[in-house]
């Protein structure tokens, strides 16, 4: 899933989920859409868009990397390398992730107290803020929903049963009914649109132009069979493409809706 780059693309203008900030924050610098605009001032929405970006944010990279000794994410990321190489990868990212995290030896378990009891803090004013609402702030799509549907997905989806932060994020149903309704309407939903189109492609091959519908069409690679261990883990790891795909589709949807017929989640390896 690493090679595969969710982008936005309307006319000539491209815009890449790899650039700085991703594609929603490069259509706003760029002024294509800007769904924030008048939540800037509002001191919930200040701290909200904190708590999610660094709280939850950190969450996300200590149980992915370093929760259940990171073998979640070694088998995502790594699993179709050589050993040698994917252990060499694997070991260096998780020393990095704990260099950013602050964890040492020392503090382990201090540290990980502190970022479990950040993302339950976290998940419980998220839930209370959403309330029985759609959205987060006045009834309407923001950034913040599609980043925290692109979290939410990964965290119900991608990550094992036996994952903390998955517990946690259980704890609270209206949040979790807000990210499964928004996933089965966003790929579910048919309404046809002239706005821009929404791909993903391999990094190595980022075209500039694409068909006239939304669409997510990785390119198919030759396959080998694989073990039901490897399927299931492969199923999981499509969700950190899917939790894009969705959560852009989301801050792009009132732009005048789009065409999910070309959605594509494979899950057939």
């Amino acid at each position: 899933m690493s090679d595969q780059i969710p982008y936005v693309e309307s006319g000539a203008y491209v815009a890449y989920n790899n650039e700085n900030g991703g594609v929603i924050e490069r259509l706003k610098q760029d002024g294509i859409v800007d769904l924030d605009s008048e939540f800037q001032s509002v001191p919930d929405w200040i701290s909200t868009k904190a708590m999610i970006s660094s709280w939850l944010a950190d969450a996300m990279m200590y149980e992915l990397w370093v929760g259940s000794d990171g073998r979640s994410a070694y088998k995502m990321y790594y699993s179709d390398l050589s050993w040698p190489m994917r252990k060499v990868l694997f070991l260096k990212q998780v020393y990095i992730v704990k260099q950013r995290l602050g964890i040492t030896k020392d503090n382990a378990k201090q540290r990980e107290d502190e970022i479990y009891k950040r993302a339950k803090i976290a998940y419980g004013a998220l839930s209370t803020r959403l309330g029985e609402q759609n959205f987060l702030f006045d009834d309407r799509p923001s950034s913040l929903d599609a980043t925290f549907l692109g979290h939410a997905l990964v965290t119900l989806h991608a990550l094992p049963d036996t994952s903390v932060l998955r517990s946690k994020l259980l704890e609270h149903d209206n949040i979790v009914r807000y990210a499964e309704k928004l996933k089965m309407e966003l790929i579910e939903s048919g309404s046809s649109s002239s706005g821009p189109q929404f791909h993903s492609v391999h990094s190595s091959s980022a075209p500039r132009k694409g068909p006239s519908n939304w669409s997510s069409k990785p390119k198919s690679k030759p396959k080998r069979e694989k073990t039901e261990e490897e399927k299931t883990f492969k199923r999981k790891a499509k969700y950190f493409l899917a939790a894009q795909l969705l959560a852009v589709l989301l801050f792009l949807s009132v732009m005048g809706g789009y065409d999910s017929g070309d959605l594509e989640l494979d899950n057939d390896d």
